[in-house]
């Protein structure tokens, strides 16, 4: 299943895309189709296979794993050569990214779409991660279903963090413990944000308050947690404390410090402009996802910067395609034990996102989030897998 057209001779136009998520393979389907076969595409990825992770959540709830897709696969239907190695430097005079096994790739333009790294924030505190969410929760669910634990605290730290599994860990817990007739089990989630999922907008948060008070969830927001020790948790500044027989928290987010390619602010992660270019390297270094410095980090506004970085990409190379401006919109499902929520979200100003909330799917249901590209070519691998 070729994208964009039959792969024919390349040009001596070299892009490098670097990573294997979400970011990384819709840039690399939206940079196909507006160019199709006029480039040298390489996909650089450690992993062999594309991971929908937004669904991780469900995992260790008994709703199977997130799919995986051959990133050999998607290479070959897009005409990329697949090189399964990491991002280990880049020079940018040079135009050389150097991998983690040795190899050095020229590039002509570059996207780098390597994700975050997932720091734990707390110490005697369990980590939710959506890379092994059986590993880290589904002690958890299964101590709940047993009855071995009548109360969790989920703990968002502060910096920048994913901002809606908490929300969805929270829900899907405490509808998994009253299903089974415990009443008695009590859940808390404690954030330093001033209301549950602000930075999503007002109409966002007012739903998702909602949804966690009619579960019977307690939420301390404009809080900061201190574990004390195991089982023993102060709430500050409300002076609360807590002795959770389970405590779950969020990881941190940093950048991904690549030589060469230095992060900004304390985080780490990689400055860009209006068009995903990250400054000073002559529109030939682009970065998406969460690798790049914006503040809310969801899969749906990766894509976002993605196709931004792909048209400007496009352009270098010589094609007619108008110039994009990444204007932020979010558009993702909550997850919530019942019926989901559907958010969507535009950036408003320097006052933060204009929300919205369906209990129908304004996009396709099966999307946790909305990729333009991705979307459609991974239903099509679902219908077609062979």
């Amino acid at each position: 299943m070729a994208v964009g057209g039959t792969i024919g001779r390349m040009s001596d136009f070299r892009v490098v895309i670097a990573g294997g998520g979400i970011a990384a393979v819709e840039g690399l389907l939206r940079l196909r189709r507006l160019v199709d076969d006029s480039l040298d595409l390489r996909l650089l990825a450690p992993d062999d296979d594309l991971v929908y992770r937004p669904t991780a959540v469900r995992q260790p709830f008994a709703f199977g794993p997130p799919k995986r897709h051959s990133l050999d696969r998607i290479a070959a239907d897009t005409g990329a050569e697949y090189i399964r190695d990491s991002l280990a430097s880049v020079d940018r005079d040079a135009r050389v990214v150097g991998t983690g096994g040795g190899q050095t790739l020229e590039f002509d333009a570059l996207l780098v779409a390597v994700g975050a790294r997932q720091v734990p924030a707390y110490p005697h505190v369990g980590t939710f991660s959506d890379a092994e969410a059986d590993e880290t929760y589904q002690g958890v669910v299964q101590d709940v279903e047993g009855g071995y634990a009548k109360s969790i605290a989920f703990l968002v730290p502060e910096g920048p963090v994913y901002p809606l599994p908490i929300y969805e860990l929270a829900l899907l817990t405490a509808e998994r413990a009253y299903s089974m007739g415990i009443d008695d089990f009590e859940v808390s989630v404690v954030t330093p944000e001033p209301s549950p999922l602000a930075v999503f907008g007002q109409a966002a948060s007012e739903a998702v308050s909602r949804l966690l008070e009619d579960a019977g969830i307690t939420v301390y927001a404009s809080a900061v947690a201190e574990v004390l020790e195991v089982g023993r948790l102060l709430i500050q500044p409300q002076g609360v404390e807590l002795h959770p027989q389970r405590m779950v928290a969020m990881p941190r987010l940093e950048g991904p410090a690549i030589p060469g390619l230095g992060g900004g602010g304390p985080h780490g992660f990689i400055p860009i402009d209006n068009s995903c270019c990250v400054p000073g390297t002559q529109a030939r270094i682009y970065a998406a996802g969460d690798a790049a410095a914006y503040p809310v980090k969801h899969g749906g506004l990766g894509a976002q910067m993605a196709d931004t970085a792909a048209s400007a990409i496009a352009r270098l190379a010589g094609a007619d395609v108008d110039y994009t401006e990444f204007l932020p919109t979010i558009r993702g499902k909550l997850l919530t034990g019942k019926a989901p929520l559907y958010i969507s979200a535009r950036v408003v100003g320097p006052s933060g996102f204009l929300s919205e909330v369906h209990d129908k799917p304004p996009w396709p249901e099966d999307d946790k989030i909305v990729a333009e590209e991705l979307g459609p070519y991974l239903a099509q691998l679902d219908a077609h897998p062979a």
